[in-house]
Formats: C-alpha cells, structure tokens, sequence
C-alpha cells in the first residue's frame, strides 16, 4: 500500500476523504516560502519576486479550490515548488526573442527586419561593458560630437559633404523639415505622398514638422511645369519621396530628381530626396533590381538625401542624412536634433556595418542582407529537401508536407512588387474539414517551439520559405518538441 501523498499544510492528505483540495488545505504563504525548494528558488531569484508569485500562486490555487477543482497532488510540497519556479521562470522570461523567419520576405518590419552581420554584433557587445569615447575626442581630449563616427564613412559611401544620422528614417525626414521648412511650403507630387507602416504618413510628419505641404500634379502623373508653377514667396524646398512600398503603373509620369535639380537651384532652393531604402550600392551588380543610391541622388543635383539603416543597407535602425555641408550644419543646430539622435549601440553597430562596405569584394558574404538576397536557388532548394522528411515525421499522418517553389520578396518597403524566385515547404491539413483551424493551430505550435518558426498561410497551406534558414539544423533538432497535443485539443469541438 503506498503512503499516501503529503500536502504543503496538513502534512498528510489522508485525513480528508475528498480527492480535491480545499481552501483550508492550502498553506499559508510564510509556510509555503519555508518550503525547501521554495527557499532555493529565493536564494537564486531573490524573496521580493518570488514571494510576488507565490502570492498569486496562492490565489490561483484558491479559486481551483473554491470550484472543487484542485486535486490534492497539486498542492505537494514539490508540486508547489515545482509550480511556483514555473511561474518566476514565465515572468523572467525575454518578451524580445530570435525566431526563424520562414515567411519568404527577407526585411520583414515584424520580425526586425536586417540581420547585423556579426562585425556589427561583436562591436556592440565589446562597447556594453565597458566605457567608450561616444562624445570624447581621443585626439584633442576634449568633448566631440558622437556624429563624428560615421560621418566620414557616410561622406566617402556617398560622396556627400557631410552627414547626420537619427534613429530612423521617419525622424531623417521629420528633422530635415523642421530644420529647413519651419512654417514654409514644401513641394512634393501628390503621387508621392506615401504611408509606411503603422498608418504614418508623409503629410502627416509634416505637419508635425511644422512645414505647410504643398501638393503638385495628380495621383499618376507629374510634370515639371507643375513645380515651376507651386513655387512662390513661401516655398522652403522642393522635395522627392521614393515610392519604395507601392508602384504606380500604367499611364504615368514623374520627375526625376535630375530634371528637378535645375528647377530648385534656379529659384535658389534646396532640393531633398528621402530615398527609404537605403541601398548604398548599385544592387544590379549582384543580379537584384535596381533601387537608386544616395549617390546617384547627390550626383543628380540633389542638396540632401534621407535613408534608412536597417533596410538594404542591413545594418541598425537609423535614419541617415547626407548631402550639402551647410544644410546638414542647419539640421544639427536644431533643438530636436538631441531628442533624435543615435544613441551609443546602435551607432557603434551602424559604424561597423558601413565599414563593411569598404570592402565591396566581401560584402555578399559578411552583410546578412545581401548575402541572403544572393543566395543560390540550388542551395535554398537543398535545404528544402533536408528538412521535409523531419517535419513530414513529426506531422504525419494529419499534414501533408511537400516541396514547392516559392516566390519571396525583398520586404520593407523596398522593391515592392519584385519578387525573389525561393523554395520551401507547403504543410496542408488532409482533412479539408477544419483546414483553416487545423493551420492555425499547427502555426501556434510552430511559434510555441523554443526557437519559434514563423511562415505565412496563402491558399489554404501553410508556406515555409527557406531563403532565410542559414542553420538547418536551429529548424530540426527541435521539431520534436511539436505539442501535437495541443494542437488536436485546439481542433476539437
């Protein structure tokens, strides 16, 4: 006969006939602290966090209780400690976490768009621990100026006169504004008055700049006649945003930057660009799509040009302004220069990936971005082959898993309608009946997987694009943590 099971409280739960708990068979939370395994969670994580759980443990097991649903196994001493560690683990937990990009878009602003080439992610990791020289000039000794880092880099990247960088593109653009444009008008084609991500939109931060938005031409087409024509007394700059998130098609017509240079220069205004993309090279060279580059930009008559850090340049989030020296000089004299500004991590991470760059011969191996842009088919496909049969073991016989090719996409506002020709897997329910849950539950089950998978659902499969999955074996050595469980207790009525 066995012993019978001992609680947190009593001691013994043999003196109550029930097989659930009640209230009173809880123990108090001094008592429930002295537990031994308790104890040693609070020497590791301390008493003030684990007391705060413990407390709400506590509460959580009364209300089972209260509803005649707490089996007395679940009050053990172990079984509490065990509950309670659970819980201190859960709450410690990193809300930020690495997951597998699998959804076939290479930038993808939900998943963080550019991975930092490991220069990058050691040069920030070296700079945490210790003191730097963020705004210290090692030469003179005295105070310098943090944009100084990059600034050279940027210059000679560009052929720019002079740099600024503010934490992302949105604040480049809010800052130049502000800076040049304080209750003046700025000329910009009613085609181009675009929205990024989370509903921001370009008259919308001008507003908030303080400049007055002066709109020429129609949706589709632009000419010069209509800037020549907007131009007065109160027009600050004339401006080009680059439609790198949609594309107009069909009968259209735009300026260029190079046919508006003249047009600014003759009125003795500054003509700006907020290119988006940030593609610091010519990407033709690496059979991609062509996306203009700053120094086109500048070359074509263009005073100031806006960029983005983390897009196809793939480095940090940044917003990167170049172009005239003087210009630049009013930008960083402005007030909201220091509310906007880079702080340290980042900018140590934008200043090693710019570097980089001054090896155009190693940068489709060490720049995440481009090397995954570049990689062969071939080798994307051989990945495709390594994993389908693990994963076709695990979900067998409920999902089918077959080889398919893929069409991805560069992402992020950048080359919008161009497609990346990839190969992956596509995972359908046999069961047609319930498809759509049966997808969404095997999508929970990937994202609950310690290192969590993220694909996209199209025609009714679930897609997982392999253009991104560098290290097969992060994917298939976890697969058979899949709570298959779970997933049919979803599934049920």
């Amino acid at each position: 006969m066995s012993a019978p099971e001992e609680s947190a409280v009593r001691g013994s739960s043999a003196s109550n006939s029930s097989d659930t708990a009640t209230p009173k068979d809880l123990p108090a939370l001094d008592r429930l602290l002295h537990v031994p395994g308790v104890a040693a969670l609070i020497a590791e994580q301390g008493h003030t966090l684990v007391a705060g759980e413990a407390r709400a443990l506590l509460a959580a097991l009364r209300t089972q209780a209260l509803a005649g649903t707490l089996p007395f196994p679940a009050i053990t001493p172990d079984a509490l400690s065990a509950q309670l560690a659970q819980r201190v683990a859960e709450r410690l937990a990193p809300r930020m976490r690495q997951v597998l990009n699998l959804t076939g878009t290479v930038l993808h602003t939900n998943l963080g768009r550019a991975v930092l080439p490991q220069a990058a992610i050691a040069r920030v990791q070296a700079l945490m621990a210790a003191p730097n020289n963020l705004e210290f000039d090692l030469q003179t000794g005295r105070r310098g100026d943090r944009d100084s880092l990059v600034e050279g880099l940027l210059c000679e990247l560009t052929g720019a006169e002079a740099a600024t960088v503010v934490n992302n593109n949105a604040a480049a653009v809010l800052l130049t504004l502000a800076a040049l444009a304080p209750g003046r008008e700025v000329v910009v084609s009613r085609g181009e008055l675009v929205e990024i991500g989370g509903a921001f939109r370009m008259p919308d931060v001008m507003a908030s700049a303080g400049a007055r938005l002066a709109e020429v031409g129609t949706t589709n087409r632009t000419h010069p006649r209509d800037y020549e024509a907007a131009i007065n007394a109160q027009t600050a700059l004339l401006m080009k945003v680059h439609t790198s998130n949609y594309r107009v098609q069909g009968f259209t017509s735009a300026v260029s930057e190079a046919q508006l240079a003249p047009i600014a220069h003759a009125h003795g205004l500054p003509l700006v660009t907020d290119l988006g993309s940030g593609a610091l090279i010519d990407m033709t060279l690496h059979g991609l799509p062509a996306e203009p580059t700053p120094r086109q930009m500048l070359q074509d008559g263009c005073d100031l040009v806006t960029f983005s850090g983390d897009k196809l340049l793939g480095g940090p989030q940044a917003g990167l302004i170049v172009g005239s020296k003087a210009l630049v000089a009013r930008i960083k004299a402005h007030p909201m220069k220091r509310a906007l500004r880079m702080s340290k991590l980042p900018l140590a991470a934008l200043e090693a990936t710019l570097q980089l760059y001054v090896r155009p011969e190693h940068l489709a191996r060490e720049l995440p971005t481009l090397r995954l842009l570049t990689r062969p088919l071939a080798d994307i496909e051989a990945t495709a082959r390594t994993v389908l049969p693990v994963l076709h073991r695990a979900l067998a016989p409920r999902y089918t898993v077959e080889s398919v090719a893929l069409q991805g996409q560069i992402g992020s506002g950048s080359l919008p309608v161009e497609r990346l020709p990839s190969s992956g897997l596509a995972l359908a329910p046999v069961d047609k009946k319930g498809s759509g849950r049966a997808l969404e539950a095997l999508c929970t089950a990937l994202r609950n997987l310690p290192l969590p998978v993220i694909g996209r659902i199209h025609e009714d499969r679930l897609l997982l694009d392999m253009r991104c999955l560098e290290e097969v074996q992060d994917f298939i050595s976890q697969i058979g943590h899949l709570r298959l469980t779970d997933m049919r207790e979803q599934l049920s009525p």
